[in-house]
């Protein structure tokens, strides 16, 4: 860091398991990965490029290269996975990812219909090369699956093989884990907690509300996806306790007293109004 600060809480080192930072690059040019690297890069761990945006973008293997040389994993959206799948081409697929020098997988039912127990055996292959990530929740807003269900279906990709489960979001963070409002669904991230431990889960997060509750309810050292390139240093920044947000979580009692911050402010205001 640039000076020194005390009451910062501890983050976890790089390359890190815990405390995750997952970038999704949605189509930067080489110049625009390389401007965002030069300010970013210690603060990201993954990067997703989204969706099946890698069909198209131009010098995908440079690109890939870049983040390579900064250390940092690059994998495909799932939605890519499942473009293969669905087109009977998952060989196919296993080539790309050899080809571009991928370690990292995403298995994905988010915009197709895919029987578990296929879903799993898709993660089990492709654990066998590399590391996968599984994601779990429905694209489609109808799509609504009770608390227990998220649960069951977590659990069972960490046993089949996926290194973390993602908590489906998309890139817009109104649907799955949150309400159309971007709110959210409290009540079922609490039962998925409650019952899978929080290191497996990267939990798909674009909005800054929804950081700063997850910083808030887990840590600093919460896993985190879907963050855009511009918003990785304020993220950093959540998670220290650097930004108005956060800024009273990681301080020690007496201080947060002395100058009414968090609850002590809200008493002091209640005070006020009566």
């Amino acid at each position: 860091m640039n000076y020194s600060l005390s009451h910062i809480p501890e983050r976890t080192s790089q390359p890190r398991n815990n405390g995750l930072t997952m970038v999704m690059d949605k189509g930067l040019s080489l110049r625009e990965a390389e401007n965002f690297l030069s300010k970013a890069s210690r603060f990201v761990d993954i990067i997703k490029l989204g969706w099946a945006t890698s069909y198209i973008t131009e010098n995908l293997q440079e690109k890939i290269n870049l983040y390579h040389e900064h250390q940092i994993p690059v994998y495909f959206g799932g939605t890519l996975f499942e473009a293969f799948v669905v087109r009977n081409q998952f060989e196919d697929y296993l080539r790309v990812l050899d080809k571009f020098g991928l370690e990292y997988a995403e298995v994905s039912d988010g915009s197709i219909t895919l029987p578990h127990e296929e879903k799993c055996n898709y993660i089990s292959r492709l654990a066998t090369r590399g590391k996968v990530l599984s994601e779990v929740g429905s694209k489609d807003a109808e799509k609504i699956f009770a608390p227990y269900k998220w649960i069951d279906l977590m659990r069972s990709e960490l046993q089949a093989g996926s290194w973390k489960v993602i908590g489906e979001a998309r890139e817009s963070g109104n649907i799955g884990l949150y309400r159309s409002s971007g709110e959210v669904r409290q009540g079922l991230v609490d039962e998925i907690i409650n019952a899978i431990s929080a290191e497996n889960i990267i939990w798909e997060a674009p909005q800054r509300p929804q950081q700063v509750y997850f910083v808030k309810l887990i840590g600093p050292n919460v896993n985190l996806g879907n963050i855009a390139p511009e918003e990785a240093i304020a993220l950093e920044t959540t998670r220290l306790g650097l930004r108005s947000d956060t800024f009273a979580s990681f301080l020690p009692e007496d201080i947060k007293q002395k100058y009414k911050l968090g609850k002590y402010f809200q008493d002091e205001r209640l005070k006020q109004d009566n």
